[in-house]
């Protein structure tokens, strides 16, 4: 299976240079691609393209300029233009899984830059990297790459850091897991209750997002030609970069954390983009990374053997009793603690739902012992809500 591997480097002032002339080759060879579509009535093929927009384009006068820079990143982009178009043309018809893709845009120059160098562009020479026709660029090496690299991405984010990108294989690998199975409830206040008791707390992202909605007041009082208003989108970048930083560290730690310990990993399959509608709670949901989450777990449990599952969203996980299967109906968002009245057991609701998201899982559904009724969530579920409040407080009441 193939992986990637990231690192930090820092190029001089003159590789800076050669760089920012290669990411401006890179993204006007796609603009021009993307305006020849426009202007066609069939899409022309990627050896077309190449021959119009690279080589016929480097004996005219406007852009003779592009052959300054290494031939190779040129090709890719054309390669990943009609990479983007046969992902949007499978989407539309329904051959591709997931939300529906956009057609390809054109290209800004103060968004995420790259250039892609496959074998020949490139090569790695001790603690450095070559690039063709940039030079050795020092990199930092913070792990080893596990096998010889097929492609590397030279990348340029909004927060003027430069990383490169390498596309390595990597063989699964079969380490012993602590535990069978672990059901895990995603939340906002907790950001993940396991089915094994543990809780996870997520970063507060609060004091950033502060200064994130404070420096972008002042970016947009600026005055769009000043040089002003270029310290001040670069400072709102740098900000955004820290909490993509924050949130990307806290997942992956978590995610290798959990694959590593479990051999079966369940999630529930969350309608996001349905909770993001909820104008209170839409920021926090965003900054969370509930989706991000699954796609690591998800990778890392090809990776080193594991089962990933994810149940289906409408399972009544947070509806049903852990123990005993009675199902009390739908409760309120504001229900934190709930006592069955089955079988007397206090439940938390997010312990609770992570032990029906396990159950569920490893192939031990509701219907098999579910007691109470046998149809969805409705609102018929308010009575039950109400009797089992007043049934909690009695509980709570009671000197034991």
């Amino acid at each position: 299976m193939k992986a990637r591997y990231q690192y930090r480097i820092y190029p001089t002032d003159q590789q800076r240079k050669d760089l920012a002339r290669l990411f401006g080759c890179v993204r006007v060879l796609w603009n021009d691609a993307l305006v020849l579509c426009k202007q066609c009535e069939k899409l022309p093929s990627n050896g077309d393209l190449q021959k119009i927009c690279i080589t016929q384009a480097k004996k005219t006068k406007e852009r003779e300029w592009l052959s300054e820079v290494s031939n190779i990143p040129l090709q890719q982009s054309i390669a990943d233009w009609g990479v983007a178009w046969s992902n949007f043309f499978t989407s539309i018809k329904g051959k591709r899984k997931g939300k529906k893709v956009n057609p390809p845009r054109f290209k800004k120059r103060t968004n995420r830059q790259s250039a892609r160098f496959r074998k020949g562009g490139f090569s790695i020479k001790g603690d450095k990297v070559f690039l063709a026709k940039i030079g050795y660029i020092k990199t930092v090496w913070s792990r080893p790459l596990p096998s010889e690299p097929s492609s590397v991405t030279v990348i340029k984010d909004t927060a003027g850091r430069y990383f490169l990108s390498f596309v390595v294989e990597v063989q699964p690998e079969n380490k012993p897991a602590l535990n069978t199975a672990v059901g895990i409830d995603l939340g906002i206040k907790v950001f993940a209750a396991l089915s094994t008791g543990e809780r996870v707390s997520s970063p507060s992202y609060s004091k950033l997002d502060r200064k994130i909605r404070r420096s972008q007041r002042k970016l947009s009082r600026r005055s769009k030609t000043s040089k002003r208003r270029e310290r001040m989108r670069l400072r709102v970048a740098k900000l955004k970069a820290k909490v993509r930083d924050t949130r990307k560290d806290f997942l992956h730690k978590l995610s290798t954390k959990v694959v590593n310990e479990n051999q079966v990993i369940t999630l529930e399959d969350l309608n996001v983009s349905g909770l993001l509608k909820n104008r209170k709670l839409s920021r926090t949901i965003s900054q969370a990374g509930w989706r991000e989450f699954r796609t690591l777990c998800e990778a890392k449990s090809g990776k080193y053997g594991r089962e990933f599952v994810v149940i289906s969203r409408w399972e009544p996980t947070s509806q049903v009793c852990s123990d005993c299967g009675y199902r009390w109906g739908k409760l309120d968002l504001k229900v934190r603690e709930i006592v069955c009245m089955n079988c007397g057991t206090l439940h938390d609701r997010d312990d609770n739902a992570s032990k029906n998201i396990e159950q569920v899982g490893v192939g031990h559904t509701h219907d098999s012992k579910r007691t109470g009724r046998e149809r969805k969530t409705s609102s018929e579920a308010a009575p039950l809500e109400l009797s089992t409040q007043r049934e909690y407080e009695q509980f709570r009441l009671f000197d034991w």
